[in-house]
């Protein structure tokens, strides 16, 4: 049986996608992203995901039916 992978690890790793690939992020592309790290996400969990980084200011929120993000550029 293999152990679940701590939700902390689904937002770092999401995180780190979100500041590399940058861009228009919403549930169904951060979804993707995180099976493709592997993880076996959740869409209520994902959704907090994003906002927790958009009140971070990773994201910016820029619609909201559907909730689309853009990710913050730090340069």
């Amino acid at each position: 049986m293999t152990e679940a992978a701590p939700a902390n690890s689904q937002r770092a790793d999401l995180e780190q996608a979100v500041r590399k690939y940058g861009g228009y992020w919403d549930t169904e592309r951060s979804l993707r992203t995180l099976r493709d790290a592997g993880h076996d996400p959740q869409d209520k969990h994902t959704r907090q995901i994003l906002r927790d980084l958009a009140q971070e200011e990773v994201l910016t929120k820029v619609e909201d039916r559907p909730v689309r993000y853009i990710a913050v550029r730090a340069d």
